[in-house]
């Protein structure tokens, strides 16, 4: 994880990879401590990776819920700004999680 303590995918995805080529080398030179290391890091990089696109993807819900909040209000007393912002936000929020869904 970053040292802020806050699931990172560039992160996760990096100690994924690195466990599969470290249990990668285990497996050819017979070394099965490579291979359990490499294999916990592996599961370790998925899982924090895994854990930062569902961050992401509740960010991307708040921003979705809140923007249509002051879209709604915004057009009810009549303040296009707000609307506007509301909007935009709103649009924000789908695209981050259109990056974060789960595949």
């Amino acid at each position: 994880m970053t040292s802020n303590d806050s699931p990172s995918k560039t992160s996760g995805q990096f100690h994924s990879t690195k466990g599969t080529v470290v249990e990668t080398v285990g497996n050819l030179t017979g070394s099965t401590s490579w291979q359990q290391s490499g294999k916990k890091e592996h599961a370790e990089g998925e899982a924090e990776y895994k854990g930062a696109q569902a961050k992401g993807y509740t960010e991307g819900t708040v921003d979705r819920l809140a923007g249509y909040k002051d879209s709604v209000i915004g057009a009810v007393t009549g303040d296009k700004a707000q609307q506007t912002s509301g909007n935009v936000q709103n649009e924000k929020g789908q695209a981050k999680q259109e990056v974060n869904k789960n595949i």
